[in-house]
C-alpha cells in the first residue's frame, strides 16, 4: 500500500536520533547498540537518496531534510501515541521546563487544581536555571521560561510580572526595630544573564531613613532557598510575591514594612515558550490554557 515508506522500526530510530541528536543516547532509548542505530539511519539515508545528519566528533546535527523529516515522524508518532493511550485508559505525559523555584513555590503547590480538570494528562517537570532550547529539544513540550521579557520574540506569550517584596515570620519581626536588627536574605542568580534584585540597591534608592552600610546580607543561588530560610525563621527575605504567595495566605510569613522602603519593587516576568511543533497538541493548550487563568487567579 505505501511502497515507498520506510519501515516503522527504522522510523522510530530516526526520531530518537533526531531529537535526541545523538546515536548514543537513541540507542539508550531503544534499547539497542549505537552501532544498530548507526547501521538504520544510513540504510534510511540510502534509501531516501538523501543526508538526514550530519556527523561531528560529539554530535550530530540535522540536515534540512532531517528537520522536515523529524517535523513528520514527532507529530506522526506523538499521535500514535496519543491515540494508544486514549484507547487503553493511559495517562498522557506533558513535560515542562521551568525554574527550580517557580516549579517548587508555583506550579508543584497548585498543580492538583490541573489534574482535577485534566485527570488523562500527567505534567513532568524539568528544573534548571538556564534556559532550554525547546525549539529544538524534542523532549520538552513547552517552557516557562523566567527573566526579562521581550514582545517580539517569536512563540513566546507573557504570563506576568512579578513584584518583589520583603517577608518573614511574625516571631521574626517581632524582634526587629530596624533593619540593622535584622539578617537579610536575597537570591544571587544561578543564572548570570537575569538582572540583580538587591537589598544594596533597594535601600540605597529608597531608603529615606535606612542607608546600606552595617546591614547583614545572606544570600542562595535559588529563590526558594531563600523563602525556606526566612520560613525557619532566618532572616528577612527579599523575593517575588507570587512564590510567597501560599506561605503569605497561610500567614506563615507576612510582609516587613518599613517607613523608608517601598511595599514592593519591580521584578522579572515569566512567560511561555510554546515551539510551533507543539502549538496545537491538545494537551499543551489545556495547560497553557489553565496556567494563564490560575496565575491571573493568584494576584487577586
Amino acid at each position: 500500500m505505501y511502497p515507498k515508506l520506510p519501515s516503522l522500526n527504522v522510523l522510530r530510530t530516526f526520531d530518537a536520533a533526531a531529537r535526541l541528536k545523538s546515536f548514543k543516547l537513541a540507542a539508550e532509548e531503544l534499547n539497542v547498540t549505537p552501532t544498530a542505530v548507526s547501521h538504520q539511519i544510513k540504510a534510511l539515508e540510502e534509501g531516501l537518496g538523501t543526508r538526514l545528519f550530519e556527523r561531528q566528533t560529539r554530535a550530530v546535527k540535522l540536515t534540512r531534510d532531517g528537520e522536515i523529516l523529524l517535523d513528520t515522524t514527532f507529530n506522526a508518532f506523538r499521535q500514535l501515541t496519543e491515540t494508544v493511550n486514549n484507547i487503553v485508559g493511559s495517562a498522557e505525559i506533558l513535560t515542562i521546563s521551568t525554574t527550580s523555584s517557580f516549579a517548587s513555590m508555583w506550579l508543584v503547590p497548585n498543580l492538583h487544581k490541573f489534574y482535577e480538570e485534566n485527570p488523562g494528562i500527567e505534567v513532568a517537570i524539568q528544573t534548571g536555571e538556564q534556559k532550554v532550547d525547546v525549539m529544538h529539544d524534542r523532549r520538552i513540550d513547552l517552557a516557562i521560561s523566567y527573566g526579562q521579557y521581550d514582545p517580539a520574540s517569536p512563540h513566546a506569550s507573557k504570563l506576568v510580572t512579578e513584584k518583589f517584596g520583603m517577608y518573614a515570620t511574625p516571631t521574626y519581626l517581632d524582634n526587629v526595630v530596624t533593619l540593622k536588627d535584622a539578617q537579610l536574605l536575597e537570591t544571587e542568580w544561578m543564572n548570570r544573564s537575569l538582572p540583580s534584585i538587591t537589598w544594596e540597591a533597594l535601600i540605597n534608592r529608597h531608603g529615606r531613613e535606612e542607608r546600606h552600610g552595617n546591614f547583614t546580607v545572606r544570600r542562595f543561588d535559588q529563590e526558594h532557598h531563600v523563602i525556606q530560610a526566612a520560613l525557619a525563621g532566618q532572616g528577612i527575605a527579599l523575593v517575588s510575591s507570587i512564590l510567597v504567595r501560599n506561605a503569605v495566605k497561610e500567614q506563615w510569613l507576612v510582609p516587613y514594612i518599613s517607613d523608608g522602603l517601598p511595599g514592593e519593587i519591580a521584578g522579572l516576568t515569566y512567560y511561555l515558550v510554546v515551539p510551533p511543533h507543539n502549538q496545537r497538541n491538545k494537551n499543551v493548550q489545556a495547560f497553557t490554557k489553565w496556567l494563564s487563568s490560575e496565575i491571573q487567579e493568584s494576584l487577586i
